[in-house]
């Protein structure tokens, strides 16, 4: 008699599991939050802004799951301790966490960034990171299990003109996923990163909403489009489920192939051909 395997896509269902979402409230964080429970986990949310956490929670609610929403500025460790017990007294423990909160004050050359900028920058999108990550880490590493997707950036992997701080920032995530990694991979803790391209989202609204750098973003990109919020979710559930077991230490470029070569070299053959015909 054969044996009976476990149907494929079953793998990808997080029943039973709790996860911690930053920056939840809105964006990549908000479609993050509503893609884990819709595939069975418990939703813990974190964000400045109480809320519109709460609206969130009440979507999770309304989907059967349970959802906690916890108000908590990642650049304050206090808050961040805070964040982890009220997660562990109402669920008793956390398996996946997404650090997905980031910010960027300013815009404009390296010469002009103050170290108010540099701090705040710093502060929410590498060290939140990273004493997040180390709280929860305990946590995960007593049940032998876990795993934590942090969202970083392309500009993480190729800097991008205004947003120097910005990158240096992510491209710290993408090296803290490295060697978190390393280490906890021993408690079977899997940590890996998503790096998208132009998301849209209120965050990036600034650049996706310039007529001019969303058609020079969408010109330079395989696909031909900025992303939507749910295909980056859907790429963290992947990260969070059994499906993507034996991956850790990695990070998942997702631009829509941005700066691909193919798409600029044909556009630039096809006009030379156009001229010269």
């Amino acid at each position: 008699m054969s044996e009976r395997r476990e149907p494929f896509l079953d793998k990808f269902r997080l029943s039973g599991k709790v996860a911690l979402v930053t920056g939840a409230s809105r964006g990549i964080g908000r479609a993050t939050a509503l893609s884990l429970a819709v595939a069975g986990a418990d939703v813990v949310l974190a964000s400045r802004k109480l809320p519109d956490l709460e609206a969130v929670a009440q979507e999770i609610t309304s989907m059967g799951r349970r959802s906690l929403a916890v108000t908590t500025n990642l650049r304050n460790l206090p808050e961040i301790d805070n964040l982890v017990k009220k997660a562990v007294d109402e669920f008793h423990h956390i398996d996946i966490l997404v650090n997905n909160a980031g910010g960027n004050p300013v815009f404009g050359s390296v010469f002009n960034i103050s170290e108010k900028a540099w701090d705040v920058t710093m502060g929410l999108n590498l060290k939140g990171y990273f004493f997040l990550s180390q709280a929860v880490g305990k946590v995960m590493r007593d049940k032998n299990a876990g795993s934590i997707i942090n969202i970083a950036s392309e500009a993480g992997i190729r800097p991008s003109l205004g947003l120097g701080v910005y990158s240096m920032s992510k491209a710290g995530v993408i090296m803290l996923t490295q060697v978190l990694a390393q280490e906890w991979g021993q408690y079977n803790i899997r940590v890996n990163t998503i790096a998208p391209g132009l998301v849209k989202t209120r965050f990036s609204e600034a650049l996706w909403g310039n007529p001019t750098i969303r058609r020079g973003f969408e010109d330079s990109t395989a696909l031909g489009r900025i992303a939507e919020p749910e295909e980056i979710a859907n790429a963290v559930l992947f990260l969070a489920s059994e499906v993507s077991g034996y991956m850790t230490g990695q990070t998942i470029v997702l631009d829509g192939g941005h700066f691909a070569s193919v798409r600029t070299l044909l556009s630039t053959i096809t006009s030379k051909e156009d001229s010269s015909a």
